[in-house]
């Protein structure tokens, strides 16, 4: 496989481009495609000067690609992370444009980040860099042109604070320039909770697939924040025994199942999961992945079901609350198991489907209540999954296959409507 990319350095960026060639070679559609979809329509790297609180200046480190335009605007999330790199922000974008290819939201790819942990700066601090930040790649985005969104590290706060900050070079208030923003400033209700409610919606389905009720199954959730939350909850009540959850300082598991809602009041009254008093440690977080459980929700970060570990895995379903939470190898080793894998390009799309839903809004000035929200996003869902395994009953080939070819194929043939300028 060649790309006209520089060879990347990230593991992430290397999964994702070769399931893009898997997904080409599947629907026979070329080189010249390939080499299109392989690379990003644009992307910035920006350096951001911030003033600390002590008065020193030091430089951060942001990017934001906007990986594919022909659908539309692009759209993705902004992380907050120590450990970003352009490579991943590459692969994220990429895997945005299929997701909203997947669900039909018209959008293409984005992402962005800036490297620095923000859990060890002031609130004052992030606000600096955020609208620093934001300021740099003004002239990328827009509500017509690219919308970001919150991720890893950032919030609605973060996403007001990227508003305003855009609103004041516009010289007017934008608010669909961002997305995951305060019901005061025209987010929408259900999207602080719509990537559970959409991993939730597929996980019951995919239980449902291998003749598991979802009453009396056991779940294990890794990652306890805005996505693995959430996902716990709507799990349990649903009837589904979480038995086991974990975040970046530990983890906690009781056979018998969880009590979510105590759960969560630790976890608002400690900050972790960890020392929560109706429940065991685990020796190891990283022991929850090989659990014995019927399903298993990776909900935190990229690349933790690995060749290593994966012959281990005991779920009879995965589903990919994270991005890129199963490497290649991984994903080959669970298929030749017999283990059923929901990528995260249908498993994690509720996000994107309620921040379209919000863009919307924002547009037409126009709110909706919580249960069209709710409704509407379940639509989607449903549709997505229907879709997606009738494509992999059909060809013999797994979901992730399925799912990616159906978007990859979704956005050659807008390429193909459009044609090759000039």
């Amino acid at each position: 496989m060649t790309t006209d990319l520089t060879p990347p350095s990230s593991p992430v960026l290397t999964d994702a481009l070769e399931q893009l060639a898997e997904a080409v070679d599947l629907l026979g559609l070329g080189e010249g495609v390939r080499r299109t979809l392989a690379q990003p329509r644009r992307e910035v790297t920006v350096s951001i000067p911030l003033r600390r609180d002590d008065g020193s200046v030091e430089v951060l480190t942001g990017h934001r690609v906007q990986h594919n335009l022909t659908r539309g605007p692009a759209k993705g999330g902004v992380r907050f992370s120590a450990d970003v790199t352009l490579d991943e922000v590459r692969a994220l974008a990429m895997w945005m444009t299929w997701k909203c290819a997947l669900v039909d939201v018209p959008y293409g790819g984005g992402k962005g980040g800036v490297r620095f942990d923000p859990t060890q700066y002031s609130r004052a601090e992030v606000e600096r860099a955020t609208r620093r930040y934001t300021s740099e790649i003004a002239p990328l985005i827009g509500p017509d042109r690219d919308i970001p969104a919150p991720d890893l590290g950032t919030d609605e706060q973060v996403m007001a604070w990227m508003m305003d900050t855009y609103s004041t070079g516009a010289g007017h208030t934008e608010l669909g320039v961002v997305t995951g923003k305060p019901l005061a400033l025209g987010g929408s209700l259900g999207r602080q909770t719509a990537t559970s409610r959409g991993v939730t919606h597929v996980a019951l389905a995919a239980l449902a697939s291998r003749g598991i009720a979802a009453r009396g199954s056991r779940a294990a959730v890794q990652g306890f924040g805005k996505v693995g939350r959430y996902t716990a909850r709507f799990l349990d009540e649903a009837g589904v025994r979480v038995i086991a959850v974990s975040d970046q300082h530990g983890a906690v598991v009781d056979g018998a199942g969880l009590d979510v809602p105590a759960l969560e009041a630790h976890v608002d009254a400690t900050g972790s999961v960890v020392g929560f008093a109706c429940s065991e440690p685990l020796q190891a977080k990283d022991d929850l992945l090989t659990l014995p459980v019927d399903l298993l929700v990776p909900a935190a970060v990229e690349g933790v079901i690995h060749a290593d570990n994966a012959d281990r895995v005991l779920a009879r379903v995965v589903v990919e609350g994270a991005n890129g939470p199963t490497t290649r190898q991984a994903d080959a080793i669970l298929a030749d198991r017999g283990v059923l894998v929901v990528p995260d390009i249908l498993a994690n799309a509720g996000g994107v489907v309620v921040s379209y839903f919000e863009w919307v809004q924002a547009n037409q000035a126009f709110w909706w209540s919580e249960a069209e929200v709710e409704e509407r996003l379940a639509t989607r869902m449903s549709l997505a999954w229907d879709r997606t395994t009738e494509v992999a009953a059909k060809h013999d080939v797994s979901l992730r296959s399925a799912a990616t070819g159906l978007a990859v194929g979704a956005v050659a043939e807008a390429h193909r409507l459009r044609g090759l300028y000039p």
